[in-house]
């Protein structure tokens, strides 16, 4: 059974019915103070109360009000075994494909590319050349190359999914081309050596890298970003695979999604510098509060039998 982890402040939607619905998996959604009243059959709904007294300290330091919420969802999985987690958005509407074709854990078959550029964006690589992936430095935007190295077989720790219709892209991206993909099947599944970017609105992860990977609190729209140059850059295999999901992108204010995202443009860069040199160097760029809070994740994860 895959279990799938998620916060939402919205009444049951269309996307949630649908993983609610699959008895292969089982959907378990973090509230949060400003949710509305959530019942949703074939479902484990954690209300704030339950996490606040569960999780005091890592509660705290999280704060409300915040995808971050999402982790306890992660720890609530975590801690019932579950070996695959998958994370989702609220807004994005699996396709029948989500649930056939999961690698996690798993060895695949798949093509190895490698860039030009100190970050791989897997965006670029696809049919959709002009557009790049949330979080990819705009230094490393420009001039993007791409060569395929033949296929290799890895075993996958993550798989993040794509994502058609409005897709997870950075506000100046959105701004610039506002786009409406179809992301073509014949490029995928790939994978690169390099630390690379992905989401947690539609990727599955593997048990064995829960403890190192934390969506991190008070940095803005990089909370799952950075989580992900950190585990890639502890060599952790991330394999991209079609898209699996519509997403009918929630309403955003797309200045307030720049303005979130502002530490990422002054600071990505500069991050995935020094996360080559050394993964625990991530320390150097959070705010204190979100590197106590890492630290109180991994004591917790410690204490849960694996």
């Amino acid at each position: 059974m895959i279990y799938i982890a998620t916060t939402t402040i919205n009444p049951p939607t269309k996307a949630l019915k649908k993983f609610a619905s699959n008895k292969n998996c089982k959907l378990i959604v973090a509230l949060d103070k400003k949710s509305k009243k959530f019942k949703l059959k074939n479902s484990i709904v954690l209300s704030t109360s339950y996490q606040h007294k569960k999780w005091n300290k890592l509660s705290n330091m999280i704060g409300w009000n915040c995808i971050q919420r999402r982790n306890f969802a992660i720890l609530e999985a975590y801690e019932r075994g579950a070996e695959v987690i998958a994370l989702i958005d609220d807004d994005n509407i699996p396709y029948n494909n989500w649930f056939k074709n999961i690698y996690v854990n798993k060895k695949i078959y798949c093509s190895k590319v490698n860039t030009n550029k100190l970050v791989f964006d897997p965006v670029g690589y696809t049919n959709h050349t002009n557009l790049w992936h949330r979080g990819v430095p705009l230094e490393q935007v420009n001039n993007r190359k791409y060569k395929k190295a033949g296929k290799k077989i890895i075993k996958a720790d993550i798989q993040a999914n794509f994502w058609d219709g409005d897709p997870d892209i950075d506000a100046v991206c959105r701004m610039i081309y506002k786009p409406e993909c179809k992301f073509k099947k014949k490029y995928f599944p790939f994978f690169s050596d390099k630390i690379s970017p992905f989401n947690s609105q539609n990727t599955l992860i593997s048990r064995k890298m829960i403890k190192d990977y934390f969506l991190f609190p008070h940095i803005g729209r990089m909370d799952d970003i950075w989580a992900s140059f950190y585990v890639t850059s502890k060599k952790y295999k991330v394999v991209y695979n079609e898209s699996t999901v519509y997403q009918a992108r929630n309403v955003h204010n797309l200045i307030k999604d720049f303005k979130d995202e502002t530490i990422g443009y002054e600071n990505s860069l500069k991050l995935i510098e020094a996360l080559y040199k050394n993964s625990e160097k991530i320390y150097d760029f959070l705010p204190l509060l979100s590197s106590k809070a890492f630290d109180e994740w991994k004591k917790i994860i410690s204490k849960i039998k694996k």
